[in-house]
């Protein structure tokens, strides 16, 4: 099954292109108000775990093996991708991270993994 992905800035004005708009950090962002972020869910228990996210530090020369232990984090993570995973079903979902490298981030690896892409 093909899901519809996005993958924004939770910086970004919310559109109603974005269809159920998902947070998918594990800290709240700074500076942006919970009617701001006009969300479906905050789910930060798919979010990688506080040692991976410190690891990788966003460096994009740590982006190959980032995705890698992230892909096995999700793997162990079955209750918060399977939750995920039904909120597709029933249309878009836009996955929603607050880093400022928008090529590599967990929500870009998540989309990835969401789509059987490695």
């Amino acid at each position: 099954m093909t899901f519809d992905i996005a993958v924004k800035r939770i910086y970004e004005a919310p559109d109603k292109a974005d269809g159920q708009r998902v947070l998918v950090d594990r800290i709240w962002p700074r500076g942006v108000s919970k009617e701001h972020a006009a969300l479906a869910l905050w789910l930060k228990e798919i979010a990688p775990s506080d040692d991976l996210r410190k690891w990788f530090g966003h460096k994009p020369e740590l982006w190959t093996e980032f995705q890698k232990r992230y892909r096995a984090e999700l793997d162990e993570n079955e209750e918060a991708v399977a939750r995920l995973r039904g909120l597709l079903r029933h249309g878009k979902v836009t996955l929603l991270y607050s880093a400022h490298d928008e090529a590599h981030n967990n929500a870009v690896a998540l989309a990835g993994y969401l789509a059987g892409v490695h």
